[in-house]
């Protein structure tokens, strides 16, 4: 995971994200580099738009909590229903 973060953290700064640069940032972080992994991280990078990844993974990811949204008001709306529901059929035993 922290060769993602890495790249990503290069992209956020406008840096390029080369072998040699995601090297840098997992030593920095303390970490000890495996050259296989950012290998093919590199390689896996190879003519992908971050930024529209990046912007596509945020649509996506806004999308069901849009929907939870609206879920719960619909069962706030139940709820009440059924606590005037409720309310009516008690005034008609007390009537």
């Amino acid at each position: 995971m922290e060769y993602i973060y890495g790249a990503l953290l290069l992209h956020k700064l406008g840096q390029p994200v080369t072998a040699e640069n995601l090297t840098k940032v997992i030593s920095a972080a303390g970490v000890q580099v495996d050259e296989a992994k950012v290998k093919t991280l590199i390689a896996s990078l190879q003519g992908v738009d971050i930024a529209k990844e990046l912007e596509n993974a945020s649509a996506i990811a806004a999308a069901p909590a849009a929907s939870a949204g609206k879920a719960e008001a619909k069962a706030e709306e139940k709820k009440e229903e059924k606590a005037s529901e409720s309310a009516a059929g008690l005034s008609a035993l007390f009537g």
